[in-house]
């Protein structure tokens, strides 16, 4: 069991040079970066911050909203029963304390919690939340992300304490609930209503929602319960969120200050560090190789999966793919502040050997004919899915691999993607290699990815069925928090031994700032740290 007070009692391993950080988006779902601009300024006073987003976020309602920009613009305004200090560890939020095993946890709920309207948020309305998004018949996309799939809330209203217990083994019952945003009961009636406004527990209050153009926040008065101590009182009283798709007009409107705050990931990157505009980074998965291993794909047989990934010099693709700046990947897809931070990708990818490749093939009853691989009359061909939005340089490096396919003897093309996730294509089934980097906060959220049904009845994409994944996994899953990291670093690296998945890129990205100074994390920019000034 493990329990907290103040702080998490356990002890963290931290394996690796990884920095702490926190949650990333599926396919394609986002790094403690310190305070950008040093320490945090005092006083907030009456000013007003706007940050520049890339994508409109949809609807915002908390038990349905996912995309990117939603999730990070939903921070300021709903609170979560824990969070994530930046070395990791996991302090109190709208939970002052709780204790856990590996199927149930105990919360209990700080006195003084208010929702925007007055009423309180109590053990009754974290219970009711955890149980609607708990219900199929909601199809909320945040169960299994931050309520466990097999979940049943009672609340004690008299201790102040919601008892969550599980079926079925949720190692990171707690960890998860810093991706639960809390709203209060009557809420949950009609969700839909949230999708442009807010009745929330944070320390904003939503009153301008202009969909594509811009959404307001402002600060609520009487807001005392933020992470460590952290008050409404020294933050800014307006946060601005405007639309901005073209990231140079990002930088151009950061430069003239007309705008804050902007993550700037490409060639407008120079221009602003020559400028000085102060910024910190983080690195997320960027470059990631899915299999689809359905019956009469290519990727079915292990040797081919194998044999393409050795053609390929993946150092090369990384470069192009990042224009220079990557890194290689050392994780799957767990974002920190994960719990577990351990390198499951270096040594376990095939090294660039094309006659080793060759070799593989031969042995696997492949022969060139013509030029070609053929097995049975048939001749060995694979297309590439991509999404376009990824940009300019993705394009050019599933060209660079297409290429190098073509060379080795495959029939390869490349499949654009015109959507901003390829998911629905992974969905229908039709494809055959896909540039598919997925990020998730625990590692147990990766499990509906590599093991489970396939589409429609799961999200097992690739049809992957890795008995040592599976096994480590489940073993894993029987041990709460950190205590089952090294078997879930043992699960990652046998995906990646077996050519399931090939990580081989990770990317930094950059806040900039120009006025202002926060901390962020996975979900962008920490409310409790916002400040006016410079930190200088």
């Amino acid at each position: 069991m493990v329990s907290a007070t103040g702080t998490d009692t356990r002890s963290r391993r931290t394996r690796g040079t990884r920095p702490a950080a926190a949650m990333v988006t599926v396919l394609g779902l986002v790094a403690t970066a310190a305070a950008c601009g040093g320490g945090p300024a005092s006083g907030g006073g009456s000013s007003t911050v706007v940050f520049a987003v890339a994508a409109d976020p949809g609807t915002l309602s908390p038990t349905t909203a996912l995309a990117t920009t939603a999730l990070s613009m939903n921070t300021f305004a709903y609170d979560t029963l824990v969070h994530v200090a930046a070395d990791g560890t996991v302090v109190p939020g709208v939970a002052e304390k709780w204790s856990a095993t590996a199927t149930s946890a105990r919360f209990t709920i700080r006195p003084g919690v208010t929702c925007e309207d007055g009423s309180p948020l109590t053990a009754d309305d974290v219970a009711a939340e955890y149980n609607h998004i708990a219900d199929p018949k909601n199809q909320s996309p945040m169960l299994g992300l931050s309520v466990p799939v097999t979940a049943a809330a009672k609340a004690d209203r008299a201790t102040r304490t919601v008892t969550v217990t599980t079926t079925r083994p949720a190692p990171f019952i707690v960890e998860m609930t810093r991706m639960l945003p809390l709203l209060c009961r009557k809420s949950l009636a009609a969700p839909a209503a949230l999708a442009r406004a807010t009745n929330a527990s944070g320390p904003y209050r939503l009153i301008e929602a202009v969909p594509g153009d811009h959404y307001t926040y402002v600060r609520r008065d009487g807001y005392t319960w933020g992470p460590r101590g952290s008050t409404g009182k020294d933050l800014p009283d307006k946060v601005v969120f405007k639309v901005v798709p073209n990231e140079s007009t990002a930088a151009n409107l950061l430069m003239s200050g007309q705008i804050h705050g902007a993550v700037i990931n490409g060639a407008d990157q120079d221009r602003l560090d020559a400028a000085k505009v102060r910024n910190r980074r983080f690195e997320a998965l960027f470059g990631q190789l899915l299999f689809n291993q359905a019956a009469g794909r290519p990727g079915a047989d292990p040797a081919v999966r194998r044999a393409l990934v050795s053609v390929l010099d993946l150092k090369e693709l990384r470069n192009v793919a990042t224009g220079g700046k990557g890194e290689p990947a050392t994780a799957i897809g767990e974002t920190v502040p994960t719990p577990c931070t351990g390198d499951t990708v270096t040594g376990n990818l095939p090294a660039h050997d094309p006659e080793r490749a060759a070799a593989a093939l031969t042995a696997a009853g492949w022969t060139k004919d013509g030029g070609t691989w053929t097995k049975a009359g048939k001749p060995l061909t694979v297309g590439l899915s991509y999404a376009t939005n990824q940009g300019p340089q993705v394009a050019s490096a599933v060209e660079l691999a297409v290429q190098r396919w073509t060379s080795f003897g495959v029939r390869a093309t490349a499949k654009p993607i015109g959507s901003s996730s390829i998911s629905g294509t992974l969905a229908g089934g039709d494809w055959d290699l896909a540039w598919a980097p997925i990020g998730v906060t625990l590692p147990d959220q990766l499990t509906q990815f590599y093991d489970g049904p396939p589409p429609p009845k799961g999200n097992n994409f690739g049809s992957l069925t890795n008995p040592d994944y599976r096994r480590l996994a489940a073993l894993a899953a029987a041990r709460p928090g950190v205590d089952g990291c090294a078997l879930w670093e043992a699960a990652d690296a046998a995906l990646v031994k077996n050519v399931d998945i090939v990580p081989f890129a990770a990317r930094p990205i950059r806040y900039y700032a120009k006025g202002i100074t926060f901390e962020v994390d996975g979900s962008g920019v920490i409310p409790s740290t916002l400040r006016r000034g410079d930190g200088r």
